[in-house]
């Protein structure tokens, strides 16, 4: 298949959207297929902008074989959200323009949100006259509107308008869950043009490894029990649960909760743990970089605020599993991501905002290391049998098939 890939992150952008979407690209090119990366210059979670890529209005590329396409688009992400939803409603329509411009192509693949990114889809798609299929990551605006980011009415009534359109124009959808699923059926999409595809992690890639390695020498953490939390500061995580149950067991200095990233909650969070011996930040690390940093932790945190009443499975669950550790995770009960660590017994888990159950969590681990080596163990079991890059892109790439030789609506 020719495939036309808008997105509007890729590397070598930091985090887990930047780095599936090489991933899926990188894969279908090792498969035969031909595939060419519309994007921005790369600006996300990055300091400055590589010196390789500033200047100029557009740039062509390989990376890992595939065609990368670069245009200059609004990428000013800053430090709020109003600046960040600024990019997401600007650039879009840079990238649908670019693909519009180029030569057909079988199919039009992009992943939302950005919501508009469902619109540059269907202007690239509608020059050719070819299908196009979004990846729904987030079911904005409502995970918007659960934070209580997004709440003047008109502007959650234009969202969620547009929202609609996406779901019923798109010639087939992807979600990562059956609880985002059932949502994006019930705001107009057709079911059978609905498919599951599990946010994947690169088994190969992330493995088990020993615990005593460079990153705990050069951060001086010896032989701690680690507790890490490693990815966006941002406003759904919730992340001063971790700070509050840090100060539940200060009174244990072996255990050392350590927080790498940055994001726009990261000040408010290192405010909280002052005074707190047992909490270290670091800053956002390359990616090359994030395996070592998850070898050396001893638990995986993943948190969400009591707020996200949607049904998100965070991408650093499946790879804190691939790495062989456990996981103690703080997010409401109902979502489908306490479902999947049960169902791999990766992991312990208490209701979204209960520091003190984080807390009992994290001791109780620091208890019984063989426990937590046994779900680390368990949850790495799951993600070869059913989260691995191949086996979910396998299921992408089906989804592409299917609406090509369907044709479009």
């Amino acid at each position: 298949m020719r495939i036309l890939f808008l997105s509007a992150y890729f590397v070598p952008e930091i985090g887990s959207g930047p780095h599936l979407a090489y991933e899926f690209a990188r894969t279908l090119t090792e498969w035969g297929h031909h595939v060419t990366v519309v994007t921005g210059f790369p600006r996300y979670n990055l300091p400055e902008m590589p010196v390789e890529y500033r200047g100029g209005l557009t740039r062509e590329e390989s990376m890992g074989g595939v065609r990368v396409l670069r245009i200059k688009a609004p990428n000013n992400y800053g430090g709020s959200t109003l600046s960040r939803g600024l990019v997401q409603i600007l650039a879009p329509p840079v990238y649908g323009l670019r693909g519009r411009m180029l030569p057909p192509f079988d199919v039009v693949y992009t992943v939302t949100p950005p919501v508009l990114m469902g619109g540059a889809a269907r202007m690239a798609a509608r020059s050719g006259r070819i299908p196009w299929v979004a990846s729904v990551q987030d079911l904005f605006p409502q995970s918007m509107v659960d934070l209580g980011v997004l709440t003047h009415p008109g502007l959650i009534r234009l969202f969620e308008d547009m929202e609609r359109k996406l779901y019923r124009r798109a010639d087939r959808i992807t979600v990562m869950s059956e609880g985002n699923r059932s949502h994006v059926v019930s705001r107009g999409a057709r079911a059978e043009h609905v498919s599951v595809v599990p946010n994947w992690v690169d088994t190969e890639a992330i493995r088990p490894a020993p615990r005593g390695n460079a990153f705990r020498a050069e951060h001086g953490l010896a032989d701690r029990f680690v507790v890490l939390f490693a990815g966006t500061m941002g406003s759904s995580q919730g992340i001063s649960v971790v700070v509050d149950a840090a100060r539940l067991l200060s009174d244990d200095q072996s255990v050392r909760f350590v927080l790498v990233g940055d994001g726009v909650d990261k000040r408010v969070l290192q405010d909280r743990a002052a005074g707190l011996t047992n909490v270290q930040f670091i800053p956002m690390l390359p990616q090359e970089r994030y395996a070592e940093a998850l070898h050396a932790c001893d638990v995986g945190l993943v948190t969400l605020r009591p707020e996200v009443q949607t049904p998100t499975v965070p991408s650093k669950i499946p790879t804190i599993m691939a790495a062989g550790r456990p996981i103690a995770a703080s997010m409401p009960l109902a979502g489908d991501a306490p479902q999947l660590i049960s169902a791999a017994g990766a992991g312990l888990v208490t209701n979204a905002g209960d520091a003190g159950g984080l807390a009992q969590s994290v001791r109780a681990l620091a208890a019984d290391r063989a426990r937590a080596a046994e779900m680390g163990m368990s949850g790495r079991a799951y993600v070869e049998a059913h989260l691995s890059r191949q086996a979910c892109v396998r299921r992408a790439e089906a989804v592409l098939r299917s609406a090509v030789e369907g044709g479009r609506r």
